[in-house]
């Protein structure tokens, strides 16, 4: 199972899905609305008998309504039959086509709702396993595909079999060894259909694999059109994306070869049996067997029949593609939640925390990404993790808020084990600016006070320890301004303020700072380490730098190489011990003196 498939899980306890487990794994969604659901399939029969009672009209009409003898009551009450029946066909229509809209659309919400809070309760292993484009499919497109099945498919499957039922019932009565020959021929479709469901099943699956690859090149290209650009990438990714497009376009048309071939071979076994039939009837009729209204009204019942028919062999495509999509949702749900931690609460922590004998790896035992590291940060001390890229230092910060959990060891804050801890507690005392900053589509206020309602003061004060203020004062709306996706109306050194100031309003008694000055010029570097030193006062901080400058004025430095701890105390011992911080620290004050 790739990366871009692990969604796909089985719902219902098999490799291949079928549509039970589908329906299975919807009951609990419909049981709730099962009254109105019984309504509109009430209106559905209604629906479904109007059909057979067009015939059944047909025949008196003919027997008795015509020539000279005709029957005066036949002539009128037929006609008034007629439209009285298409206004209870057409209110029976409206009526059940409403309430399994009302259902369905109903159902659709809840999933929706259901997908989302299960990926923002997933795991950061989720995160980097899924692709956004898959999840962004499921949650947003794939969900519609479920739609279709509760409110077409299931209309169509419920309406016309019993509009077949209805007719093949009428037939029976008009002339049962007729109907014996129509009834023969329906055992043959089944069987061609349930030979088409086979493939139809296996190619909407991998259909919906090159689906979510394609929109990933999309989202892909997207994301990096700078590098797209500078490096006149133009060529190769339209090269991938034609590819990956005529891949799908391959699947497609072999889809549209398998399902398309349903319906003219239902209708040549249709033809077979209207021809047997019309043979037949006119045997009968030399021997008065049947009259012309009953031939009338059973060929006219049986065209009627091959029409539902039709549509219940055309409902099986959309129901496989469905069927699918539904794999891909009910993958994302039940996804496993993280960890809600442990029952013990957290108003406001004092800041000590450690790292003892952890160790951690991503999945590879041969790569230990750390090694049985083992140290402490007293409250309101600030400790910077310094050492060369993939030595754990950001994996070691990712421990602390339990995005992820030691394989061996343990962290603790406040002494106590961070699986003790209701985990919105834990983080509730934590505050995050990392060198990837992320904002929303809303307002300055809104991102500043992220997940809580903004206090417009407290967002002044956090805008001007940021030093921001000035900036966000020249902005026609001031804090009512919208960033743009991903704070795309700012800088690169604001929206790094920015970020700096969304963990200032939080007021954490703990701060993890992952290169969060590595966006900043000069001057504006100055004016935030000043803010940064006023709010590490009497708070534990937690620094990530590359740039050893930003670090020196830490209280201690743990080193790193290799994920293990290899020297550690202030700038001036490090330097002094002539290790590898002495040797990092040498290498950049060349590459600034060059």
């Amino acid at each position: 199972m790739t990366e871009k498939q692990t969604l796909r899980k089985t719902i219902g306890g098999g490799e291949h899905t079928s549509s039970t487990a589908v329906v299975r794994r919807l009951w609990p969604y419909v049981r709730p609305l099962m009254s109105i659901v019984l309504l509109g399939l009430v209106a559905m029969g209604f629906v479904a008998a109007s059909e057979a009672g067009i015939p059944m009209l047909l025949k008196p009409l003919l027997d008795h309504g015509f020539g000279t003898n005709g029957s005066e009551k036949a002539k009128w009450v037929v006609p008034v039959a007629v439209i009285g029946l298409a206004l209870v066909r057409g209110s029976a229509q409206y009526a059940s086509g409403y309430l399994l809209s009302y259902v369905s659309n109903k159902i659709l919400l809840q999933l929706r709702l259901k997908m989302f809070d299960r990926m923002l309760h997933a795991g950061a292993g989720f995160f980097q396993r899924e692709t956004a484009s898959t999840v962004i499919n499921a949650i947003v497109f794939e969900v519609n595909q479920v739609l279709q099945i509760l409110s077409g498919v299931v209309v169509t499957l419920v309406r016309d079999s019993l509009t077949v039922v209805f007719l093949l019932g009428y037939l029976f009565i008009l002339n049962w060894r007729l109907t014996l020959i129509v009834a023969l021929i329906l055992p043959a479709i089944g069987w061609l259909v349930s030979k088409i469901n086979r493939r139809l099943r296996r190619l909407n699956r991998e259909h919906q694999m090159l689906t979510n690859d394609l929109s990933y090149i999309v989202e892909e290209t997207v994301g990096g059109y700078k590098v797209v650009k500078v490096h006149n990438g133009e060529s190769y990714e339209t090269g991938r994306f034609t590819e990956m497009s005529n891949r799908l376009r391959g699947y497609s048309m072999r889809m549209q070869v398998s399902g398309g071939l349903a319906q003219p071979l239902t209708q040549f076994l249709a033809s077979i049996a209207l021809a047997i039939v019309i043979t037949i009837a006119v045997l009968q009729s030399a021997s008065d067997q049947t009259t012309v209204g009953g031939f009338v009204a059973f060929v006219t019942s049986m065209l009627l029949v091959i029409s539902p028919l039709k549509h219940l062999i055309d409902v099986n495509q959309p129901l496989q593609r469905g069927v699918t999509a539904a794999e891909l949702i009910f993958g994302l749900i039940d996804e496993p939640p993280e960890h809600a931690g442990g029952g013990r609460r957290l108003e406001r922590a004092q800041g000590s925390v450690e790292f003892r004998d952890v160790s951690f790896n991503y999945g590879s035992r041969e790569r230990i990404t750390l090694d049985r590291v083992s140290f402490k940060i007293a409250p309101g001390e600030m400790v910077a993790l310094a050492g060369p890229s993939g030595s754990g230092k950001t994996t070691l910060a990712n421990l602390l808020p339990r995005f992820f959990d030691p394989a061996e060891g343990e962290v603790l804050v406040d002494g106590v084990p961070l699986p003790e801890l209701a985990v919105h507690d834990l983080r509730a005392q934590i505050a995050m600016v990392s060198q990837d900053v992320v904002l929303f589509n809303d307002t300055i206020a809104a991102n500043v006070a992220y997940g809580t309602i903004p206090d417009r003061e407290k967002v002044l004060a956090a805008l001007a320890a940021a030093n921001l203020a000035d900036v966000v004062a020249s902005l026609p709306q001031g804090i009512d301004t919208l960033v743009g996706g991903n704070g795309m109306r700012l800088s690169g050194g604001q929206r790094q303020r920015l970020a700096i100031a969304r963990a200032i309003y939080k007021d954490a008694p703990i701060l993890v700072l992952d290169e969060a000055t590595s966006a900043l010029d000069s001057e504006s570097e100055r004016h935030v380490q000043s803010a940064l030193e006023t709010l590490m006062k009497g708070r534990t901080t937690l620094v990530i730098a590359h740039r050893l400058s930003t670090i020196e004025r830490a209280d201690r430095i743990v080193v790193l190489d290799g994920g293990k701890i290899i020297e550690q105390g202030s700038h001036a011992e490090l330097l002094q011990l002539g290790g590898l911080y002495a040797h990092l620290h040498r290498i950049q004050y060349q590459q600034q003196a060059a």
